[in-house]
């Protein structure tokens, strides 16, 4: 049975595209989880901390950098403001009909992360083997980053 491309298609919330192409090929996976951080209270934030397991796999400068965009994005979407508050006011006012016409301002971050979370996996995360998956799949617990074994593939940062 021939292997269908997974090229434009979601898995585990990621979307896959042509760099990615190579990680349908490879038998086995890990997943590493990076677990949430409530050090500065309930906000949606997650740990810095390099995992080992992602050694000899991607640099941890741009791990930290994806890590720390994503909190900052996940800071926006909850920020409280003028426009937040008019927009629940609003929403009140219509019944929450309104919500039928627009977007509120939490989803049009979550959309913004997920397109990020796409260009990560594009540019840096694929072509090192890693598939990072949108932390809205798994209920903002964890960000997931699968390891796909290649032993054909030669440890690169």
């Amino acid at each position: 049975m021939a292997r269908q491309s997974l090229e434009g298609h979601r898995v585990s919330g990621s979307v896959i595209g042509p760099s990615a192409r190579r990680l349908q090929q490879t038998p086995e996976s890990n997943q590493v989880f990076i677990q949430r951080d409530y050090s500065q209270g309930t906000q949606c934030q997650f740990q810095t901390k390099f995992p080992a397991e992602l050694e000899n796999r991607i640099d941890q400068e741009k791990f930290e950098e994806t890590v720390h965009t994503l909190n900052n994005l996940y800071a926006e979407a909850e920020k409280l403001g003028k426009p937040t508050y008019l927009e629940g006011c609003l929403a009140c006012l219509t019944a929450y009909t309104l919500y039928l016409c627009m977007e509120t301002h939490y989803e049009k971050v979550l959309k913004k992360i997920s397109k990020y979370i796409q260009e990560q996996n594009e540019n840096i995360y694929a072509p090192h083997g890693l598939l990072l998956t949108d932390p809205i799949e798994r209920g903002l617990r964890v960000i997931e980053i699968t390891i796909y074994e290649d032993r054909g593939m030669s440890n690169r940062i």
